[in-house]
């Protein structure tokens, strides 16, 4: 780590000579995140050989195009590493293609999407109309496919159940795009019920199926989801982004494992996975082809410095001991949940079987961005989610989202979990909601209770510092 600490310190020396306040700053985000008790289930901590090969010349390439048939030349360099990408993750996820350029896991959702409708709806039309692209339709015919592209069916997972903006959700392009509809989960339970997406199916007849969650904490039958698209001749898409580490570290196999089922997989390459910030998808080669197209069909020129990041981050995780923290990422939350659950929290689902944990925080009287603020103070970053069937919305919300992720990377057990359950329902306790400026009761203001927060940012201090975030990277 000596020479990460030097070589960083040197790198932010030369950022200070041309601006001080970035290099200022840099150094305040990491003083930040080793203080704090990073709790976002989104969020992790890269290795520093991943932040490195971020900061290097490949930032400045451009390459659109795939590898060997690039729109620019002098890529050579760039189909190395975006092939090296490519080769990890399918070896990683045991799937038939990969593709790296997505920039983020938004933008891998719209590749997936106009790939999807690329096979199963323009191809089928060009192929009928006896051409080879869309510039030979005819005027007539070509109102008529874009009709057709823009008249299809999605059904994905509701977004106060668990499900992602990008899912369908109506203010989101992926709501705008399709003819979207939405499956919940079970109103006494809050996990899904495979009989009643069945039903929805069968009923709506999508195109497309999209399985996966940003805040299920539960695990799903993927085997199901497929037999469930295969009864109306549905595309099974899976965004796993959020759980993808738990896949690539085997806690998920068989039948929750989404790779041997669905059609097509998108994914981030950070959270659970702990690489950079970005996105991939995976494939059956049926649909490789369109997937190849995402540039210039849905992305821009492809970030070279962020594949080849991805590319150390793919090879990180195909190593045993990637394995072993996926496996306390899991363990770990299940501690979170039960640290809760003895000091009478109410969860939804009732506990967790990945990565997530989701507090219903109306028990104590409080909004999510009530609690959210209020724990925010107090040194425990988190942010606030909506809950089944939420009164308070989607911005003001009824919950807290927890994930294990982060401070697992920083070495975190079981004890230090039911601790931070602890310090987490102690704030929550002796947070009030504030009133608006006419006297009436505030869904975004709050009283937090004397001396709370001081004690709580001690008493993480006092864990956190057995658990260094980069030991040995000194930037003072």
């Amino acid at each position: 780590m000596n020479l990460v600490s030097s070589a960083y310190s040197q790198a932010l020396d030369v950022i200070a000579a041309v601006e001080p306040r970035v290099a200022e700053a840099t150094r305040k985000e990491l003083a930040d995140q080793r203080a704090s008790l990073k709790l976002i289930a989104s969020e992790n901590y890269a290795s520093p050989a991943v932040l490195m090969t971020m900061g290097t010349w490949f930032s400045d390439k451009y390459a659109e195009g795939t590898i060997g048939h690039r729109f620019y030349a002098g890529c050579q360099n760039v189909d190395t590493v975006e092939e090296l990408a490519a080769e990890h993750a399918r070896e990683l996820f045991g799937s038939e293609y990969a593709y790296v350029q997505p920039h983020s896991g938004i933008d891998a959702n719209l590749t997936a999407y106009w790939s999807i409708l690329a096979h199963r709806v323009e191809g089928p039309w060009l192929e009928n109309a006896g051409v080879k692209n869309m510039n030979d339709l005819s005027e007539a015919d070509w109102e008529k496919l874009r009709g057709e592209l823009g008249n299809q069916r999605l059904l994905g997972m509701s977004l106060d159940a668990g499900g992602h903006l990008t899912h369908g959700f109506r203010p989101n392009i992926s709501g705008k795009m399709f003819h979207q509809n939405q499956y919940g989960t079970d109103p006494e339970t809050g996990l899904l019920d495979y009989d009643a997406v069945a039903a929805k199916v069968k009923e709506f007849k999508p195109l497309i199926l999209v399985a996966g969650y940003s805040a299920y904490p539960r695990r799903v039958n993927f085997a199901k989801m497929r037999e469930i698209a295969d009864s109306v001749g549905a595309t099974l898409m899976v965004d796993m982004a959020h759980f993808a580490g738990l896949v690539a570290g085997k806690v998920f196999t068989g039948d929750e494992d989404p790779v041997p089922h669905a059609h097509v997989v998108t994914s981030t390459s950070h959270k659970s996975l702990r690489g950079p910030r970005g996105g991939f998808i995976l494939a059956t080669e049926e649909y490789a082809p369109s997937v190849d197209r995402g540039c210039p069909m849905v992305l821009g020129g492809p970030l070279s410095h962020v594949m080849a990041a991805k590319a150390v981050a793919f090879a990180e995780a195909r190593q045993d001991s990637f394995r072993t923290y996926a496996q306390q990422v899991a363990d770990n939350a299940q501690s979170l949940a039960e640290g809760f659950k003895k000091r009478g929290a109410r969860l939804v689902t009732d506990g967790t079987d990945n990565h997530i944990v989701l507090l219903d925080v109306s028990s104590f009287g409080l909004t999510g961005r009530q609690a959210e603020s209020a724990l925010l103070d107090s040194g425990i970053v988190t942010n606030r989610n909506s809950v089944p069937a939420d009164p308070n919305g989607a911005w003001y919300t009824s919950g807290i989202r927890f994930g294990t992720p982060a401070l697992t990377t920083r070495g975190f057990g079981h004890d230090e979990f039911d601790r931070v359950a602890d310090l987490v329902v102690d704030v929550l306790t002796n947070t009030e909601p504030g009133t608006t400026k006419a006297g009436g009761p505030s869904k975004a203001s709050y009283v937090l209770g004397d001396g709370v927060a001081d004690k709580t940012h001690a008493a993480a201090a006092e864990m956190l510092a057995k658990h260094e975030l980069y030991p040995g990277l000194d930037l003072v």
